[in-house]
């Protein structure tokens, strides 16, 4: 390999948001390093800034520098002889920027960069005439497909298993899914558009299937329990810490609420504002979303008394129209039978119909909280949306779902059989339905195009805005 020796051959940085405490942002700063390349240290008003060694693949080393900025003012950092500033003031007006579904299952890496980060440009300009304070990303950052191409044991998952593979052969997978999921990574922090907002605005992040593959926890026990697709989650999960987190599993930042990892859920509270991301991956089976582990951190976030807003991060849309009727319909049809998993993906599937209850249940029960109210965030599904549900005295719960930012999007007629099977309404509790809204100025309940979430605060009122491909900016909707 050709020795490299410019910083200018360095990622990042990626500002990472690990928790907060005593009015204090704790943050971390991720690079991506060549071997031999010295990393210029970061450093703030406080001085110089820690850093360490996360993971070492063949072509680099992974850094992370970590470090703390006040958050009742906007702030700064610099590194490599550029200061970057930071909106850091988070006891006042703020604004906030969800994205989702940032790539695509063929061919991502192949893609013209203008072209494929178009939106990620757009949300780069809107962040320079008022900056964000944090930019949530809520799943799929990276399309990991592709990951499992070209090695034997996984050339054809999920369809065909090798049948008893030696621990030599995994251990060669295992080695060749680290280098394709780095190789994913880097590819998309060293784009220009990402890299330019990615390094001035706070992320945090929560994964879905596409960061591990196509599916994960909806496809056969026999293929997510079988030697190779334990290998693949492993380095799945491995890749999730390192790069999105900039973690490992021996050093979680304080927000996950499982300190041994066993599921990745995590939230973090700001001044007036609790955000909430539970992991929908981890212990996802065929029958379960979220497991034991998953539903205590929901459960325990239902009993905190909290004032000010809650945005709960759902990656696969909590609130959606009835999907039982597709499903019986697949199941009949040879060709569509490919297709079931990504239904049994959603809490809407009749699988998956008594979690929804649960989970809509303890949603209804922390919007009966004094002062308080939540929202919903999701992605996933590729088109812009919104819904409701309704709760007590006229009350509704909101949901936005903002996807995808990289992913185009699909076919126009498939928005519109959303939108037909939206209008027969759904109502999983009584007395409490959801029904699918229309973004204020769109015609239809669904939008295919391309797209991102603005969330704003004024004056302790929040407002939500999507910025759409060919539609643009919509007027700001009262949440």
């Amino acid at each position: 390999m050709q020795h490299i020796s410019s910083t200018a051959d360095i990622i990042g940085p990626v500002l990472i948001l690990d928790h907060t405490e005593e009015r204090q942002l704790h943050l971390a700063a991720l690079f991506i390093v060549p071997h031999g390349v010295p990393l210029p240290d970061v450093t703030t008003a406080s001085g110089q800034a820690q850093s360490t060694r996360l993971a070492s693949y063949s072509k680099a080393e992974i850094w992370a520098a970590r470090f703390t900025l006040p958050t009742d003012q906007n702030s700064w950092y610099t590194w490599n002889g550029e200061t970057f500033s930071v909106a850091t003031d988070y006891a006042n007006d703020l604004r906030i920027a969800y994205v989702s579904c940032n790539g695509e299952e063929h061919g991502d890496l192949e893609r013209e960069g203008s072209e494929r980060n178009a939106m990620w440009a757009r949300l780069k300009e809107q962040h320079k005439t008022q900056p964000f304070g944090l930019l949530l990303h809520g799943g799929d950052q990276v399309y990991a497909d592709e990951a499992t191409h070209d090695h034997p044991l996984s050339a054809d998952w999920p369809e065909k298993l090798p049948r008893d593979p030696s621990r030599a052969e995994l251990q060669d997978l295992h080695t060749h899914l680290r280098e394709k999921f780095f190789e994913r990574y880097a590819s998309l922090y060293r784009s220009p558009e990402f890299a330019w907002i990615a390094a001035r605005v706070p992320s945090l992040m929560q994964w879905d299937d596409h960061d591990i593959c196509d599916g994960w926890g909806s496809l056969r026990r026999s293929r997510t329990y079988s030697p190779v697709g334990q290998t693949l989650f492993t380095v799945a999960r491995e890749a999730f810490l390192v790069f999105q987190h900039a973690s490992t599993s021996d050093s979680l930042p304080g927000r996950f609420k499982d300190s041994q990892g066993h599921h990745l859920g995590w939230d973090i509270a700001l001044p007036n504002l609790r955000i909430v991301a539970p992991d929908l991956r981890s212990e996802r089976t065929r029958r379960d979303i979220m497991g034991p582990g998953g539903w205590n951190q929901i459960e325990a976030t239902r009993d905190q008394t909290f004032e000010g807003r809650t945005f709960l991060m759902s990656s696969v849309p909590l609130l959606g129209p009835r999907l039982s009727l597709i499903e019986a319909i697949m199941v009949l049809i040879p060709q569509m039978q490919k297709y079931e998993d990504d239904l049994r993906d959603q809490w809407q599937s009749r699988a998956h119909r008594d979690s929804w209850r649960r989970m809509l249940r303890l949603m209804i029960d922390m919007c009966q909280q004094p002062n308080h109210n939540v929202t919903a965030l999701s992605g996933e599904i590729h088109l812009a949306t919104r819904a409701t549900m309704r709760l007590k005295a006229g009350d509704e719960m909101h949901q936005l779902v903002a996807s995808g930012i990289a992913h185009r999007a699909p076919p126009k007629v498939w928005a519109r059989i959303l939108g037909n099977l939206a209008w027969l309404g759904e109502a999983p509790l009584a007395q409490h339905p959801i029904r699918i809204r229309r973004i204020p100025g769109q015609r239809f309940r669904y939008v295919a195009e391309r797209n991102y979430l603005i969330l704003e605060r004024q004056n302790e009122a929040w407002t939500a805005s999507w910025d759409i491909e060919s539609s643009g900016l919509s007027a700001p909707m009262q949440i």
